[in-house]
């Protein structure tokens, strides 16, 4: 009996998780008109289209993840987006599971719709959560006080010393693990810069990324 009530409860929840994906998906053309603020997902969620209308928003995902990196997205970053994964690099990093379970994402691993879905020949190298983005006026390194946390912690060796003895991201290296933020000591003690808001380099969603560098060469609309 306690078998078959846990079944019935299971089903029951998928069923009302479904209708309610559902339901947003089908206001997703008047929603796309305020806007869907990009995120980076957790491994096998980077086909965001495919994602967002399989996911259940049940958050077995950010339950299993062993690194605690996976929140809830929250609804002002776009009401298609509420409640679906995606990271808080301030609480952990996603190592793909790589050490402890063998390589395979528990993330994907659990996903009851496989919302997360990765391709056989995935690696943690060809599958990019993001981007690495450095705010250089709050950059210890780059005001040269001598911190290069970033440099030494990254695993895919993704940042680099420029001529100057700055860290620069190598962006074609960088699959947006997240490690440089979770060790990024700005926003601390004495390394708090005027108008900073955040630690000097986040992972953000690639195209994000992409739009902040022109900005910060120039190259961005005027």
């Amino acid at each position: 009996m306690t078998g078959e009530k846990k079944t019935s409860l299971s089903r029951r929840s998928f069923a009302l998780g479904a209708g309610g994906a559902i339901a947003l998906l089908g206001l997703g053309g008047t929603l796309k008109l305020v806007g869907s603020e990009p995120v980076c997902r957790p491994p096998g969620g980077q086909d965001e289209d495919a994602f967002i209308g399989a996911c259940l928003r049940c958050e077995k995902c950010r339950e299993i993840c062993p690194n605690h990196a996976l929140i809830p997205t929250r609804i002002e970053q776009g009401l298609l987006n509420a409640r679906t994964p995606t990271f808080d690099f301030k609480k952990g990093w996603c190592d793909y599971c790589a050490e402890a379970y063998e390589g395979i994402p528990q993330c994907v691993a659990v996903c009851p719709t496989e919302a997360l879905r990765l391709p056989a020949d995935a690696t943690p190298e060809t599958v990019i959560l993001g981007k690495a983005f450095i705010v250089e006026e709050w950059c210890l390194g780059w005001q040269l006080r001598g911190c290069r946390r970033c440099l030494d912690e990254c695993p895919y060796e993704a940042i680099e010393l420029d001529a100057y003895d700055r860290p620069v991201v190598i962006a074609e290296k960088c699959n947006g693990c997240g490690k440089c933020e979770l060790v990024c000591i700005s926003m601390m003690g004495g390394s708090l810069y005027r108008g900073a808001t955040d630690r000097a380099i986040t992972i953000k969603p690639a195209e994000t990324v992409e739009q902040l560098l022109k900005e910060q060469t120039g190259g961005g609309a005027a």
